[in-house]
């Protein structure tokens, strides 16, 4: 099978996109299938022109106001087209498809070619967050154009399937993330870094994950309510220096990766996420992992991820007097911490990524198939949001 990959971002940028990305192309190179990925320009022209059996296709790309790491490409159909003729795909994988994807859904349906788009990311709702809130019905026009044109559309959450059926998007499949529990183990707590962060012994809660607006980072400074622990902020991000000001007392790691991450994870007593806008959360499967319980909000994908009373608890967004009752219970409590902490792990043990991307093959699959049993496309031709360039 020939899979082209359009993805709003790539390697060396590192998000949830890329990482499922990478696992997808992993699984492609072992089933001996060939892929090619499409994606933006990385900020001065670097990162990899191959990742296992894909071939990357960089296309000129712009940083995001404010954030020169993001980069978006303003590519049109055309040139998405060329690139998708010559490559001759069997089926187009749109990952989170919004600027370089809305260009790509439309290159893919001109040349006929069945398409999978993954809905990643809920970057409407991230316009009240960047104080554009106007903007908002306009994403989500953005949003329901793209979905309608794909054969399949892809949320990894029931929340993310609730909310894309309300708006109208058809054809829609459950496809959950997968987590590498060999990578994220208990077993790689670390006593050395402990102590480097809790000297005192200190119950130590912590967050890992971009340090940006709509991640609602700063929610952790209600954490000066709860006496001994230590707070450490795991990540790095355009709101990294605004953070750092308004927590003095917290430990700021920068950007962890390879074996980092992991030991960092597994050294923490309570993962704290407070983004209201996940879609999935693979920062919280990667706690659990690592023996982790979790406090998050009641929205998105934690929904799914965290089992109140078991692996964790999750709190009415907004309401940060429950996030912080929450987190104090697990920190007073430590014969509680560790039994969530036990659950946590045995929670994700069957969630590994070759059962995940075993089942995207399914959905290739069957967006191939129907595809070929239908020429034409069943979306309304004559609804011009969809058919406005």
């Amino acid at each position: 099978m020939k899979v082209a990959l359009i993805a709003e971002s790539f390697l060396p940028h590192a998000n949830g996109v890329t990482h499922s990305l990478l696992r997808v192309i992993e699984h492609l190179s072992e089933r001996g299938d060939e892929a090619l990925v499409i994606a933006p320009e990385a900020k001065g022209s670097t990162g990899p022109v191959r990742y296992g059996v894909a071939q990357v296709k960089r296309l000129p790309a712009m940083g995001w106001p404010g954030y020169d790491d993001v980069r978006v490409s303003l590519s049109g159909s055309a040139r998405i087209g060329r690139i998708l003729d010559d490559y001759s795909p069997d089926v187009v994988h749109l990952a989170s498809p919004f600027m370089l994807g809305w260009s790509g859904i439309r290159a893919a349906d001109e040349l006929s070619i069945p398409t999978v788009a993954v809905y990643q990311t809920e970057v409407p709702s991230y316009a009240d967050r960047y104080r554009v809130g106007w903007g908002e019905p306009i994403l989500w026009d953005r949003v329901l154009n793209i979905h309608r044109r794909a054969g399949l559309t892809l949320a990894p959450s029931t929340y993310a399937m609730r909310q894309l059926d309300s708006l109208g998007v058809p054809r829609l499949r459950l496809w959950p993330r997968g987590v590498d529990t060999a990578r994220f183990d208990p077993a790689k707590r670390d006593a050395e870094l402990r102590r480097a962060w809790a000297p005192a012994g200190e119950v130590i809660v912590g967050y890992a994950g971009r340090l940006a607006a709509e991640k609602r980072v700063e929610d952790l400074t209600r954490l000066s309510e709860i006496d001994g622990i230590r707070v450490v902020v795991i990540g790095d991000g355009p709101a990294r220096s605004r953070l750092e000001a308004l927590m003095p007392d917290a430990t700021f790691t920068g950007f962890l990766g390879g074996d980092d991450l992991p030991r960092a994870l597994a050294s923490l007593d309570v993962f704290l996420h407070c983004g209201e806008l996940e879609t999935f959360c693979q920062g919280i499967q990667e706690a659990h992992a690592a023996g982790v319980p979790v406090v998050a909000p009641r929205r998105g994908g934690p929904i799914d991820l965290v089992d109140p009373d078991h692996t964790g608890y999750l709190y009415e967004p907004g309401r940060l007097d429950q996030m912080v009752a929450s987190v104090r219970t697990l920190v007073e409590e430590p014969e509680r911490r560790e039994r969530f902490a036990a659950q946590a792990r045995a929670s994700v043990a069957g969630r590994t990524w070759s059962s995940v991307c075993e089942a995207l093959m399914g959905h290739y699959a069957e967006a191939i198939g129907a595809d070929q049993r239908q020429p034409e496309r069943p979306w309304d031709v004559l609804d011009h949001e969809a058919m406005r360039p």
